[in-house]
């Protein structure tokens, strides 16, 4: 649906982490995060800056311009004190009393060594920041050299980042804050919570849901994930990561936001939404991840994903991957069955 941008632009290299809204006059816009062939190599993540684009209809995109480098509307902060002065990634995205608010996690320039990970930016932090037209955004200070959160200390899940945040104000009044971080002890990934009663001081819970069982698609973790309010029930759909670092798309339900319960899926290795088949040469075999779900009025849903190739060294070198964002259609309000959207090669013209 999205591959990357032309030459010269602020995703020429790479596209990732769709957060999708439709607005009231049914305008979409999209804005994700991405980066050019000149960003920093040392910062071995799909992250870098973030841009947006618009679409009458949700399935074919129009990059917008932006204020900032190369055509970006939000990029690494120009202090190098701050935790987002290397490379940033929207996380979540919403709409309300007449702003955009952005959720977003950011890294610096030190180098954290973590198992087989070795690089630059891995300490990641989320921050917060909003907008009036969704082109221009105002960052939210945060008390962590700008960040929301501190890394965890040591022994606790999240001491090596806290990634990805997601987040929902919930009926009692209370914000939460939906994370991720690789734990050191286990090398697995696992999800944590933190709660806020203003959005901006934040208290954490710690990890509330950890890897799935051996051989399933989550058996090394739960990556990034969208939550949805739906029929009383929240929906969190998540990346999960499979022991040979597959990624595929999981399902897992709650009542009040802090337990979850896992849902199999359809598919074989219990996921709601696989990767393409091991060894086909599609575009999305290696991974489906970063989940965004959009309701529909006729009652079905759309899941934008990012999609990666298999490559020979895996996931432990993600610039060697090439993503590009999809979208896949539900059999109406049936939230366990999907199929991929293929975009219609353009007819060409003859000449006269």
């Amino acid at each position: 649906m999205l591959t990357p941008g032309p030459k010269g632009a602020w995703d020429d290299a790479r596209v990732s982490g769709p957060r999708v809204l439709r607005s009231a006059n049914g305008l979409w816009r999209m804005w994700y995060y991405g980066r050019d062939q000149d960003f920093d190599s040392e910062i071995n993540l799909p992250t870098g800056r973030c841009g947006l684009a618009t679409s009458n209809d949700g399935l074919h995109w129009t990059r917008e311009p932006g204020p900032l480098t190369k055509g970006a509307v939000f990029e690494p902060h120009p202090n190098p004190d701050r935790f987002d002065c290397a490379h940033v990634g929207i996380s979540d995205l919403s709409y309300q009393d007449g702003l955009y608010w952005m959720w977003y996690l950011g890294g610096d320039q030190s180098r954290t060594h973590i198992g087989e990970f070795d690089a630059k930016g891995l300490q990641l932090r989320p921050g917060c920041a909003i907008s009036r037209d969704g082109l221009h955004w105002l960052r939210l200070e945060g008390p962590h050299r700008g960040a929301l959160l501190d890394l965890g200390a040591p022994g606790e899940p999240d001491m090596a980042l806290c990634g990805w945040p997601v987040v929902r104000r919930f009926a009692d009044g209370v914000w939460r804050m939906y994370y991720h971080s690789l734990d050191p002890a286990r090398m697995v990934f696992v999800l944590c919570l933190a709660e806020s009663s203003d959005g901006l001081r934040w208290t954490k819970r710690g990890e509330i849901l950890g890897p799935g069982e051996p051989g399933r698609f989550d058996a090394q973790g739960i990556g990034t994930r969208d939550l949805l309010f739906h029929h009383g029930h929240w929906l969190m759909f998540y990346e999960g990561v499979g022991e040979q670092g597959y990624r595929s798309i999981g399902l897992a339900t709650s009542d009040d936001g802090i337990h979850w319960t896992r849902r199999p899926g359809r598919e074989p290795d219990g996921s709601a939404f696989a990767h393409a088949p091991k060894g086909s040469g599609q575009w999305d075999a290696f991974a489906v991840g970063t989940p965004h779900i959009v309701p529909l009025p006729d009652g079905s849903f759309r899941l934008y994903y990012v999609g990666a190739n298999e490559t020979p060294a895996g996931f432990t070198d993600e610039l060697a991957m090439v993503q590009q964002i999809g979208v896949a259609i539900s059999n109406g309000p049936d939230l366990t069955r999907w199929k991929r959207w293929q975009a219609q090669p353009r007819p060409q013209s003859t000449g006269t």
